[in-house]
């Protein structure tokens, strides 16, 4: 089977106010695998993914998505490509409904029929939000504006997903059901670009992965060995 990159950085670089908050950023994401991207706080990991979905304005290098250089899009241009965001702290319109903010995940769609059959499809993948559907997303615990807010970026039917930080703040059993609703994501074939504080967890689902320090990768390698590599168990797996 041929690999196909969906996803890779050349050379990026984002400066904040002056301060250089990601060096030279050079990864790939191969279709269908689950990466992910650790490092302490400040590291650069959520700068990386704002920038991959334009977020944010990016001072050099480049993007290529599906071997098209995508860093002149606008964000609503990137959605529309394919790569949809699920932000660290669940973004969640509080003053709306879990119906509502469905919605406003599928605005890249016009097909009625098909937006209904995708709201369906998420209220399976998440039957807790079928069951408040109708309730205000402000209203509801930690962990259903988490399902919430992958749900919201899983109705533009992306390609490629980002997934920011889903168990922060969360109880360990809620953080269970959250990471088993990613592998089960990533055996629909979905592709997966994954910032997470608990990199033991992390790397036990993931394919590879990079570790960022200080706005720069120090170290990649597949998930399997960075589980094991005394400099990031003492680093960061505790």
């Amino acid at each position: 089977m041929n690999t196909i990159t969906i996803l890779e950085t050349k050379d990026l670089c984002v400066n904040y106010s002056g301060i250089q908050a990601l060096k030279n950023i050079n990864l790939y994401i191969n279709s269908g695998e689950v990466v992910t991207l650790i490092g302490a706080n400040g590291a650069g990991k959520t700068t990386t993914l704002r920038a991959i979905s334009k977020i944010i304005n990016i001072k050099s290098g480049e993007i290529l998505y599906s071997g098209r250089n995508i860093i002149k899009r606008p964000p609503h241009e990137i959605v529309k490509l394919g790569i949809a965001h699920s932000p660290e702290g669940r973004r969640v319109l509080a003053k709306q409904t879990v119906y509502d903010n469905l919605m406003l995940g599928a605005f890249i769609h016009n097909d009625k029929a098909k937006i209904q059959a995708d709201i369906k499809h998420q209220f399976e993948l998440f039957p807790r939000l079928a069951e408040r559907r109708n309730q205000l997303a402000g209203t509801l615990s930690g962990g259903e504006q988490q399902m919430l807010a992958i749900a919201r970026a899983l109705m533009s039917r992306p390609k490629l997903l980002l997934l920011d930080e889903p168990s922060l703040g969360l109880a360990p059993a809620i953080v269970k059901e959250i990471f088993t609703i990613i592998q089960n994501l990533r055996e629909t074939g979905v592709t997966i670009l994954l910032v997470e504080q608990n990199a033991n967890l992390a790397l036990q689902i993931a394919d590879r992965g990079y570790v960022l320090e200080a706005g720069s990768i120090t170290l990649t390698g597949a998930a399997s060995e960075l589980i094991t590599d005394e400099r990031v168990m003492k680093a960061y797996l505790g």
